[in-house]
């Protein structure tokens, strides 16, 4: 299995909290939201292995995927780690972590493919 990692964005505890919430009563997909107080590579880390330590994947591949995100997008980590420091301490950096199937089949579901048109 093949696993992707990007930084989303900055946002407010409580909507991630929110967001977590809602994502738990729909049906489990092979896409995790993680987030975390600091832009760093080991918070980042714990933050993914505490996401998926329940999941069928292989742990060190999804990790190995995050620090291969981390040492060949240093302009986009300085950036969100601005941000965040901008947006004080009441937000996350929030990422996403995923198979890279599930990810292709959520964007086809979102862009109306797969017959739902």
């Amino acid at each position: 299995m093949n696993y992707t990692f990007d930084i989303l964005g900055v946002s407010p505890i409580l909507y991630f909290f929110n967001q977590q919430q809602e994502k738990q009563q729909k049906t489990p997909t092979g896409v995790e939201y993680v987030a975390t107080h600091k832009c760093t590579l080991d918070a980042l880390i714990q933050s993914v292995e505490n996401a998926v330590h329940y999941k069928d994947w292989n742990l060190d591949k999804v990790v190995d995927t995050v620090i291969d995100y981390w040492m060949k997008n240093s302009e986009t980590i300085g950036y969100w780690k601005a941000r965040l420091l901008d947006a004080g301490s009441e937000n996350l950096l929030v990422g996403r972590v995923a198979d890279v199937n599930s990810l292709r089949t959520e964007f086809e579901l979102l862009l109306g493919k797969n017959g739902n048109r």
